[in-house]
């Protein structure tokens, strides 16, 4: 933890961006050691559930998503309602048990015992996709370990982190927890304001671009950054074809594609093609062959089309210029490709409700395929597999570079955590060394924690060398 500064505690009267950012961390600093000093298992807890209600009392969790839709342009309102429900009750659920103050294990057979300790003031930066959910599944994890947070939202975030703040310290104000534990920078915010507060907070969260991703890694400060996703999955010839197409539309489709755990493409193996195209247009998906056309309205000058970004589908479907093309209750577009690579954009993320489909000959070329995928854009973040076949999802997640394999499962609803898994419930997915992350687990709130650990002296457990290297002598000849 960096030493407390005695720097001014009230309100700011500086002009100073970065003075600006200076205080609020001094300030959070503050709090964040009488909130130590003070600590408890039951203080933590309180503090994180007020987080927690913040944004899950139905009025509140309304409020914000509707102006998460209106400030932001992505996404829609009834599926940030689910998102921001889901993804804190999950977390609730997942911290409920977990021991984060004082002692939490103690082993005489080791002589080793830990102490849980915060980390100090935690620095996070959020993305426009996700203003509400994202900051307060950060929130919650920090105050549950004991320490402070400052966010930095994207510019188009700011309203929505504004209201969820002010949420969050009317939910403080019940049990006497000081505001200062969780702050926020002022205003818009600025490359300068935000590359500060990565430089002074004693460790750093970014979920975002991944500018911001580089940008926290090179700050000398702890990071915890996530990386880029462009999910891959595969549909092979043993599939519930229906089963999968449903999952695929509803994943695809929810909150029109903001997730980075979206699926932006498809590999069907070639014997159960036709038939899984038809069971997709059932669930909602227009199959679109020309895919020059597409990238020609997808793209504009080399960027995305904002007029097709986490858009609805009517939206969407005008913004290609599909518009009476399509059936009316399309929900998606499907687009064929082949090529794969930077001079392929179909082929890497598309933050809308377009999904790339390869045709595969086999599993071992669908699998070739989904490697070239992730080895463009994505690497380390997750594929997916729909398949009853129970050899093959081993055999996927020895041949992909990637953190995840999410089998016979809606992709969004699953990588993040679900009910139905095993998975933390978070919205940040660590990409390992393949995406460049110091992790490759969801962030949760263990990541949040350090410990101290009393080293008491044991019976010695000195093995002899012969018992170390018999096996090895045996194989090799000594």
């Amino acid at each position: 933890m960096r030493p407390f500064t005695n720097q001014r505690m009230h309100e700011m009267t500086t002009t100073d961006p970065i003075q600006h950012v200076e205080d609020m961390v001094a300030r959070a600093r503050a709090a964040q050691l009488r909130f130590e000093a003070n600590g408890s298992q039951a203080l933590y807890d309180r503090a994180a559930a007020a987080a927690a209600w913040a944004i899950m009392e139905p009025s509140r969790n309304e409020a914000l998503a509707r102006l998460a839709v209106e400030t932001t342009g992505l996404g829609n309102v009834a599926d940030k309602i689910i998102k921001n429900h889901r993804k804190t009750l999950g977390l609730m659920r997942d911290i409920q048990q977990a021991k984060t103050y004082g002692v939490i294990s103690d082993d005489p057979e080791t002589g080793l015992t830990k102490i849980a300790r915060p980390i100090g003031v935690i620095g996070a930066v959020v993305p426009s996709t996700n203003p509400g959910a994202t900051p307060a599944n950060n929130i919650i994890n920090a105050l549950k370990c004991g320490n402070a947070i400052a966010v930095s939202p994207s510019p188009k975030g700011v309203p929505t982190c504004e209201a969820l703040l002010g949420y969050i310290h009317a939910e403080f104000d019940k049990s006497g927890i000081d505001r200062d534990l969780v702050q926020m920078i002022p205003g818009r915010g600025s490359k300068e304001t935000t590359q500060r507060l990565l430089e002074i907070s004693d460790m750093i969260v970014v979920t975002g671009s991944q500018n911001n991703v580089r940008r926290a890694y090179t700050s000398g400060t702890p990071a915890l950054a996530v990386g880029a996703g462009n999910v891959t999955v595969i549909v092979d010839e043993t599939a519930d074809l229906t089963a999968a197409a449903q999952k695929i539309a509803a994943s695809k489709t929810f909150d029109n594609a903001t997730s980075c755990s979206s699926e932006n493409a498809i590999v069907v193996i070639d014997a159960v093609y036709d038939a899984f195209v038809a069971e997709m247009a059932e669930a909602g998906g227009a199959l679109i062959t020309d895919d020059t056309r597409i990238i020609e309205k997808l793209w504009v000058k080399g960027h995305l089309n904002p007029r097709a970004i986490a858009q609805d589908a009517d939206k969407l479907i005008a913004a290609l210029g599909l518009t009476g093309e399509v059936p009316e209750d399309t929900q998606f577009i499907a687009v064929e490709t082949t090529g794969i690579g930077p001079d392929h954009p179909l082929s890497g993320e598309k933050l809308s409700r377009v999904l790339t489909v390869y045709r595969a000959t086999d599993f071992d070329d669908a699998v070739d395929i989904t490697r070239k995928v992730q080895l463009f854009q994505g690497a380390g973040h997750s594929v997916g597999i729909h398949s009853t076949d129970t050899t093959r999802p081993m055999t996927l997640a020895q041949a992909i570079p990637t953190s995840r394999v999410i089998v016979n499962q809606a992709h969004t609803f699953a990588t993040g955590g679900a009910f139905t898994n095993g998975m933390p419930f978070s919205l940040s997915m660590g990409c390992g060394s393949w995406g460049g992350n110091s992790i490759d687990d969801n962030l949760h709130w263990r990541h949040f924690m350090q410990t101290t650990k009393i080293v008491r002296e044991i019976p010695a457990r000195e093995p002899k060398v012969e018992d170390i290297f018999k096996d090895y002598w045996a194989e090799t000849g000594g």
